[in-house]
């Protein structure tokens, strides 16, 4: 739907929003975004908020909480975007995690009529009218199987698909006007978060890819009987309707009934992050929304968790990414950190590299110890947090949640234990992706990988190079090759076409890196030797690639 018609097709929706911007002295947005028009007497009246307390993160979250079930996911969303929001907005709007008012009883029972087609006492043992919990996009029921068995029905909203699917296209119109009328906005991509938005939101109206989320975590934790995660229950499931198994335990928070239950507070501290660690480091898919409501305690320690709305995964690509990061916080090297913020960081095109590279410098200056387990990680991570606002810079989607994750978690566990560290926890995961990044085998893998197409790789050199200079610059290149090893690498670059030219080609391109790297550092004479005999290595490696693929020519007509 275009912008135009969008604007016609939801006139009421867009004067809503003005309407409650301005109630909440937030009416400078919808000037900057163009709301204001719709309104008449646009001018300030007498004794109306002066324009300090459009800043108020409070009117902003009672705004949102006004404005609906799309606008609370959105705060919800932006709670985990400590990269884009002051702390003091972060703050206010993670109080959104509950603020929706409850649906009628005999609403929800009318969605359960027509999903599972039977009354909810003819499909349960029992069906408790009155909420548990009452969320953005659904709403949760304690309930009981016919066999006994202790269950919560998540039911969705009624009218939540068709009111999200006009905020969002509303919200994404926004966000282009925003984009073309705003620097700030322009800055960030307003638009792109718009989208990303979307995405999340669509994802977390599905309640069966929550289930599968849980069954994913169930398996992932099978053989760690101290974790536990729901059962789901999928002959009382659908998209709009999610049964699961109910889970029972002192809330995380709750120190004093932790206590009374003879809880080892320390040991769920430092289990809490052991699990969190293990979801992103080793599973690579993590829970994004662990507040304390997320989380229940058994009296023998046992942690059980709910929610799999929100996740996230961590990909190879970032899995990268995060490994420079850690080795750049490690090494205080302001020069690689400069580098790897860059790369992974969206909006990078227009950062001013020398500006960006003196604020890590001052940064890093604070932060000069010997180990991560020495570091106070949230203060480290807010600085870094609002350098990047500062820069104009945001992370990746995935990347923010993990580290609002990680926030959480080490939230909850100081609250826990006051001498928990998270970088004691975090320290051998990060030692770990660094001696993978810089394995002479893992290097040796992705140029396999990279030579299935070479033209699709000629599009990324820019990238490639960079990366390769940065890591032979920080830490070397380390060869172990023998003759064998390369004879997979062969076969797939064949795959191009002519054999000799794929030789070739690879050949040229491998010195072609050894050239530029050689040119881009100025190392001491000892490093130059070093790095001179790998260059030679790789060289070799280029040639016996040409070599094997003439060979094998001759071989085969």
């Amino acid at each position: 739907m275009t912008a135009g018609r969008a604007d016609t097709t939801h006139t009421a929706r867009y004067r809503e929003i003005a309407a409650v911007l301005r109630r909440h002295s937030l009416g400078f947005l919808g000037g900057l975004i163009g709301l204001d028009r719709l309104l008449p007497f646009r001018r300030r009246a007498a004794g109306a908020p002066a324009a300090e307390t459009h800043e108020s993160p409070m009117h902003l979250r009672l705004a949102l909480e006004e404005l609906g079930p799309t606008f609370i996911k959105l705060g919800q969303v932006l709670s985990t975007r400590p990269d884009l929001l002051p702390p003091a907005y972060v703050d206010e709007l993670v109080k959104l995690q509950d603020a929706a008012p409850p649906v009628p009883a005999e609403q929800i029972r009318d969605v359960i009529r027509r999903e599972l087609g039977g009354e909810p006492e003819e499909l349960f043992g029992s069906f408790d009218n009155d909420p548990l919990a009452s969320a953005s996009i659904g709403q949760a029921h304690a309930a009981t199987l016919k066999d006994g068995t202790p269950v919560v029905v998540k039911v969705r909203r009624p009218g939540a698909v068709a009111q999200v699917q006009e905020d969002v296209e509303i919200l994404q119109n926004l966000a282009m006007r925003a984009n073309r009328t705003w620097d700030l906005a322009r800055d960030y991509d307003a638009a792109g978060l718009a989208d990303e938005f979307a995405k999340t939101i669509r994802a977390e109206l599905d309640y069966l890819q929550e289930g599968r989320n849980a069954e994913r975590f169930a398996e992932n934790f099978v053989d760690e009987p101290d974790v536990l995660i729901p059962r789901v229950f999928w002959e009382f499931t659908t998209s709009r309707v999610l049964t699961l198994e109910r889970m029972y335990g002192a809330n995380v928070g709750d120190s004093a009934a932790l206590d009374a239950a003879g809880v080892d507070r320390k040991h769920i501290a430092r289990r809490g992050a052991e699990i969190v660690l293990k979801m992103t480091f080793e599973d690579r898919f993590f829970h994004a929304d662990l507040h304390p409501g997320n989380l229940f305690i058994h009296d023998d320690g046992t942690i059980a968790l709910i929610d799999f709305g929100m996740v996230g995964a961590i990909e190879e690509e970032l899995r990268g990414h995060l490994s420079n990061l850690f080795i750049a916080l490690v090494r205080g090297d302001h020069d690689l950190l400069t580098s790897a913020l860059i790369g992974v960081s969206l909006g990078a095109a227009s950062v001013d590299r020398d500006v960006l590279r003196e604020d890590l410098r001052v940064f890093l200056s604070h932060y000069r110890l010997r180990s991560l387990r020495e570091t106070p990680f949230a203060r480290m991570m807010g600085d870094l947090f609002g350098i990047l606002r500062d820069n104009r810079l945001r992370l990746p989607r995935e990347m923010a949640l993990l580290f609002k994750a990680l926030l959480q978690i080490e939230g909850l566990a100081v609250k826990l234990d006051p001498e928990f560290r998270l970088g004691e926890a975090l320290e051998p995961y990060a030692q770990r992706l660094a001696r993978e990044r810089m394995s002479a085998l893992v290097f040796a893998r992705r140029l396999a990988r990279a030579s299935v197409d070479m033209g699709e790789l000629a599009l990324d050199m820019p990238g490639v190079l960079r990366r390769v200079i940065d890591q032979v610059d920080t830490s070397g290149v380390q060869l172990h090759l023998r003759a064998a090893e390369l004879d997979p690498i062969v076969g797939r670059v064949e795959r191009i076409g002519n054999r000799l030219v794929a030789g070739m080609i690879s050949a040229a391109f491998i010195s072609g890196i050894g050239n530029v790297v050689s040119r881009e550092r100025k190392w001491r004479s000892w490093e130059g030797a070093m790095v001179g005999t790998g260059l030679g290595i790789i060289s070799a490696m280029g040639a016996y690639l040409a070599w094997t693929a003439r060979r094998r020519g001759r071989r085969r007509p």
